[in-house]
């Protein structure tokens, strides 16, 4: 199982509580690091809809100009945004297995992880 995030957010120290108050191992991407292929976003994307992946209520899509913001009417233009800046994906994304989560969500977790 893979969390995808940077180290900083509050929502991935909360995710990583929650991995470990209930014992579930995990590794963690950091997309500070590590950045992110284009690849991996185009698979999600598949499973999920870019729409879910980026994330525009953070403060990285308000610092986008209005005219950039209007550009993201596509998941190739969602994933160009993305891979420029790691930042605006949602968080966090969690890889287990063949199942994708996005965002903190207690309740799907217990449903989907445990």
């Amino acid at each position: 199982m893979t969390i995808y995030g940077i180290p900083n957010c509050d929502t991935i120290k909360k995710t990583f509580d929650w991995f470990k108050k209930n014992k579930i191992d995990y590794e963690f991407h950091d997309y500070k690091k590590s950045a992110i292929t284009k690849a991996k976003l185009e698979a999600w994307s598949k499973k999920v809809g870019w729409e879910v992946l980026l994330n525009k209520k953070g403060t990285s899509w308000r610092k986008l100009t209005p005219e950039q913001q209007e550009k993201v009417t596509t998941q190739v233009a969602a994933i160009k945004v993305m891979m420029e800046n790691n930042s605006i994906i949602k968080r966090p994304v969690i890889e287990a297995g063949e199942k994708l989560l996005v965002g903190f969500n207690e309740t799907d977790f217990i449903k989907q992880l445990k």
